[in-house]
């Protein structure tokens, strides 16, 4: 267990800017999502954190620039996930029809006839962040895609099909590379879901949770 003292200071999930820097001011980049995006087709779950390299004006643009209000899909961000710099959602919309002989997607000049064109790309489905998810500088998140709780994806990963839950994904196409934690643990962890606790309990249970330690943070759970 670590040895360090707790953090005196954790920030509400609403704060626009929650790092502070060593003299005080904010570090304008790091934003945590919940302040920052207003979409229709975007839920973000509490403390998800977006740092890229600059200021942002339009984070949701910048995540998923196909992603437009009344799009069949959806992307969802789970809770506590942390995104890096250059990290892309190309969502179902960024699809172009692939059921006939050309790609061309002539319907987009005339949406009111695009019912076919918008049941295909509806049929890809929601991409989906789990809780704690790490996504790498520039990694490139594909349509419909779903990755667990806690999973690791590898900068400059092309992520084309679903993760596990605590996998590290690395690659274009990103593989496996290996899992966090072994399967028992994978099922407790998940049980226990720690990102679903009170923020209170969160920070008692912060040296079991930097630890690795599954068995004492399970004595943490409220």
């Amino acid at each position: 267990m670590s040895a360090h003292p707790l953090p005196r200071r954790f920030p509400a999930p609403d704060t626009r800017n929650p790092v502070l820097l060593p003299d005080g001011t904010p570090h304008e980049p790091t934003v945590f999502l919940q302040a920052v995006i207003d979409h229709p087709n975007i839920e973000v779950g509490r403390y998800a954190y977006y740092s890229p390299l600059v200021p942002v004006r339009d984070a949701a643009a910048e995540l998923a620039p196909y992603l437009y209000p009344g799009c069949p899909e959806r992307l969802v961000i789970g809770a506590f996930a942390q995104i890096a710099h250059g990290v892309r959602f190309i969502t179902a919309s960024a699809n172009h029809p692939m059921g006939g002989i050309t790609t061309y997607p002539f319907r987009i000049f005339d949406m009111e006839t695009a019912g076919k064109y918008l049941e295909e790309n509806a049929a890809i489905g929601d991409t989906v962040i789990g809780p704690d998810v790490w996504l790498g500088f520039n990694a490139m998140v594909m349509p419909g895609v779903r990755i667990g709780a806690g999973a690791i994806v590898a900068a400059g990963s092309v992520v084309a099909q679903d993760v596990p839950p605590f996998a590290i994904v690395a690659g274009n196409p990103a593989r496996v590379v290996r899992s966090r934690f072994s399967t028992d643990e994978i099922a407790r962890l998940l049980d226990l879901a720690w990102w679903d606790w009170p923020v209170e309990a969160i920070q008692r249970a912060l040296p079991a949770l930097e630890a690795g330690d599954v068995a004492a943070l399970a004595e943490h759970a409220p």
